[in-house]
């Protein structure tokens, strides 16, 4: 008896058998929404090279060289996770860029760097190791994550919100801080007047005009900011049309073990958080993130953030307000965000199209800032408000590692009688919370027998609670 064919496999549009991640939309589609990407994750990226940079004493030019360099290693990144090699990349529509996570210890390390010149060959040389060392712990942590809850990752968030808030408020008050006027009114009316914009556009726009908010923020504070006589347009001038991040631009990287320490630390946290955001975008695009999958994208993060510094970049990791682009247009195609990552290398060879945002005066940055670092912290928040924290020993736990972390910020000089090795890991606050928040959290609700059910939030289990608390995870 023949088939009927229209119920069989074979009669089937061709169309059909293809998953939405995998669907290849018609061009122009394509790449509107891949600009759409990069423009709700730009000022993530551009934000850690400048607060870096600013920290080495960098000039106008080699800020814009650094910056460049960060979303061209964004742009390969991209490309690792989306298409794939191997058995490397989730192969989900996800954007990589650098992390914020590690923005405070690589200030820490610059603090401790006696000759300013040595101070990204060393983030650089500690960068490469702790990629190298995350890519060959992609098969075990996926299976370790029960040991990081929303109790532990939602404290760490919270510290690099608030290790990074102190950032906005130096650069709104001016570009010097020896200058006579630094902090004058001048430049705080234009933090103000940029803060407002940002708020306005975020409170009465929708759609990609709300993504990019920060963005529209910064282009109008620019503009408003020109009669003030603060805006130099001479990074843009002196710039190139075409360039390449030349390899090892700031030396050969530098090894030390202090320095290594620190941004294993950091690694660590972004493995953690771009495990919650592949189990989040997992759902929502409809292919479930299994371990596989995780393995895979650790991977790619990982080995990302091992060959970036070799083109000048940073450690990379997943961004999570891509994630809501995602759930928000529907647009699940991961090819789309392939094609912004070809966008973000095509500004990493374009010098003048990465001095754009040299231009942008520090009290507009400095306005933004609140916002855009005030988020992470937010986020860090809501992700705690799920982790139980009616429990006493989360209570303790969230207390401890806070108070812990903002050691750094509230009191510079406390660690001021350890050795400069340790005061690498130290003084970076969102280094030792995470310890201490770990080792807490091993504490109350690991070790030991005959606790008590009512008074500990047991640890999760492998895609359990950290799919929900990526829904609420931070621009990196």
């Amino acid at each position: 008896m023949a088939a009927h064919p229209t119920t069989s496999d074979e009669a089937r549009p061709p169309a059909e058998s293809i998953h939405p991640v995998d669907e290849k939309l018609p061009a122009l589609k394509m790449a509107t929404s891949g600009l759409q990407h990069v423009a709700a994750m730009y000022a993530g990226v551009v934000a850690p090279p400048l607060i870096v940079g600013a920290a080495v004493g960098l000039s106008g030019t080699e800020l814009t060289f650094l910056t460049g360099a960060c979303l061209f290693t964004a742009g390969l990144a991209t490309f690792l996770q989306t298409l794939g090699i191997w058995k490397i990349g989730a192969r989900l529509p996800f954007v990589n860029g650098v992390t914020f996570a590690g923005v405070a210890p690589m200030t820490a390390i610059v603090a401790s760097t006696k000759d300013k010149s040595d101070a990204l060959p060393v983030i650089f040389g500690a960068v490469i190791v702790a990629g190298l060392l995350g890519f060959l712990a992609a098969p075990v942590f996926c299976k370790a994550v029960r040991f990081f809850p929303p109790v532990v990752t939602g404290s760490v968030i919270t510290l690099i919100g608030v290790s990074l808030l102190p950032v906005s408020f130096g650069w709104a008050q001016g570009p010097n801080p020896a200058g006579h006027d630094y902090g004058s009114a001048k430049y705080l009316t234009l933090a103000g007047i940029t803060l407002l914009l940002v708020l306005l556009l975020r409170r009465f726009t929708q759609g990609f005009v709300k993504q990019i908010a920060v963005l529209i923020g910064l282009i109008a504070g620019t503009v408003i900011a020109i009669p003030f006589g603060v805006t130099d347009f001479g990074p843009v001038t002196d710039a190139d049309v075409v360039g390449f991040p030349t390899p090892f631009h700031f030396g050969a990287p530098q090894f030390q073990i202090a320095a290594i320490l620190s941004m294993c630390v950091v690694m660590v946290v972004s493995m953690t958080e771009s495990t919650a955001d592949m189990l989040a975008l997992g759902e929502i695009v409809e292919r479930p993130s299994g371990e596989e999958t995780i393995k895979a994208g650790l991977r790619a993060d990982t080995l990302g953030s091992a060959i970036s510094p070799l083109f000048n970049g940073f450690m990379c990791s997943a961004f999570a307000q891509n994630i809501g682009l995602v759930a928000m247009t529907r647009i699940r195609s991961r090819f789309v965000v392939a094609v912004g990552g070809g966008f973000l290398v095509l500004m990493g060879l374009c010098p003048m199209a990465a001095s754009l945002i040299a231009v942008v005066p520090r009290p507009v940055l400095g306005g933004a800032g609140v916002v855009l670092f005030g988020s992470v912290a937010a986020s860090g928040i809501q992700t705690l408000v799920r982790a139980g924290l009616d429990k006493d020993n989360n209570v303790l736990i969230v207390a401890v590692s806070l108070a812990v972390g903002i050691i750094p910020i509230t009191a510079p000089g406390f660690y001021h009688a350890f050795p400069e090795t340790a005061r690498i890991v130290l003084d970076s606050g969102i280094s030792t919370g995470c310890v201490v928040a770990v080792l807490l959290n091993l504490l109350f609700n690991h070790i030991g027998k005959g606790r008590d059910a009512e008074d500990v939030t047991h640890p999760m289990e492998a895609g359990q609670e950290i799919a929900e608390s990526a829904q609420t995870a931070p621009a990196h």
